[in-house]
């Protein structure tokens, strides 16, 4: 049973308006009480009425994790597939069916390791698919283990003497493989996570959203210093299209380039002002800007750069796939010779 509301359109007729409730499952969410998943999944379900789009047309496909119950608590269609693999599979349901909006909820874990190729050839693909990624910086579903994005000397059940792996920075591995839209936001900024998510929506190609999230349970406060409101204006400087950037608690601060290095200045003395600062440029098909402020996290000094980094216009893969079954309809007829057409390449006997 669900709960539209009517509501009445331009042209007269009453139609239907989806509400936060149409899109939740009958199912128990099943997280550690205080998990930053269900901010995530609130604000998922908060956004996607606005969108509107039947919610039978959605897909919500995960792998294993914490993260990958998130299709059972959608009232969605959704997929609970294999270890890394939820990119294959979207890419299957997108490719057979491009009407749908289909969603890949993973984790640093699943998307990162197991899932590393799967995730850097979707991003290079750009099938219109939209993927968020959790990353709390551990694996919390095998009880806290060190991730592929937990910081270098972390301390955890497998790593008791300190990770020796350096991280991956998600929104870094996105742009190097091609992905034609990438941003970061926080499971405790709701506001700003729904406005992600639209972003991420309306844009044709693959959309990845990486969310600091919080496992209070194994890796408790791994992104307070960004998150929490009383720090998060000193620590995180919000991307806006076409703005400079400025961040602190008295928009004091701006970041500006020497080069190619991103570099903290005060504009309260008079010496800098906003027009010496970065102009964001999230529309640059050029990807080395994007690269730059990705990286801008690898350097403690700096803020934490949340918003979108690239969005850009890009072929995508669905629709070039599309354009080649066309073009071999046209040449061979609609019901091709199968036998025909595997003999009209080189052919050879085996004697």
């Amino acid at each position: 049973m669900t709960t539209q509301v009517k509501q009445s359109s331009d042209n007269g007729h009453t139609e239907l308006k989806l509400t936060k409730k149409d899109f939740e499952s009958d199912q128990e969410v099943r997280w550690c009480p205080g998990c930053g998943d269900y901010s995530i999944l609130a604000q998922t379900q908060r956004t996607l009425p606005d969108l509107g789009i039947p919610h039978e047309k959605f897909v919500f496909v995960s792998g294993i994790g914490c993260s990958s119950r998130f299709p059972y608590y959608m009232n969605t269609y959704g997929f609970h597939t294999i270890h890394g693999r939820a990119p294959a599979i979207a890419t299957g349901i997108k490719v057979t069916n491009p009407d749908l909006s289909v969603w890949v909820i993973t984790g640093d874990g699943d998307a990162l390791s197991i899932g590393g190729n799967h995730f850097i050839h979707l991003m290079r693909r750009n099938l219109d698919i939209n993927l968020i990624l959790f990353n709390n910086r551990i694996y919390g579903l095998t009880k806290g283990q060190y991730s592929p994005t937990s910081e270098f000397g972390k301390v955890t059940k497998s790593s008791p003497f300190g990770s020796v792996d350096h991280p991956f920075n998600p929104a870094s591995v996105a742009i190097g493989a091609g992905a034609s839209f990438v941003a970061r936001t926080m499971d405790r900024d709701p506001a700003h996570l729904q406005a992600m998510l639209k972003a991420a929506v309306k844009h044709k190609g693959t959309s990845f959203v990486e969310v600091f999230q919080n496992c209070n349970i194994f890796n408790d406060g791994v992104w307070f210093k960004y998150t929490e409101k009383n720090s998060r204006p000193e620590h995180v400087v919000y991307l806006e299209h076409d703005k400079p950037l400025i961040f602190g608690a008295e928009h004091d601060k701006g970041i500006r380039l020497d080069g190619f290095t991103p570099e903290i200045v005060s504009l309260a003395n008079g010496e800098y002002s906003s027009s010496d600062l970065l102009v964001h440029d999230e529309t640059l098909q050029d990807a080395t800007y994007a690269f730059i402020l990705s990286h801008m996290m690898d350097n403690p000094d700096l803020p934490a750069p949340v918003g979108i980094f690239r969005s850009i216009k890009k072929m995508c893969y669905e629709t070039a796939l599309m354009d080649q079954v066309k073009a071999g309809k046209e040449k061979f007829g609609e019901n091709p010779d199968l036998q025909a057409l595997l003999e009209a390449g080189d052919t050879w006997e085996v004697q």
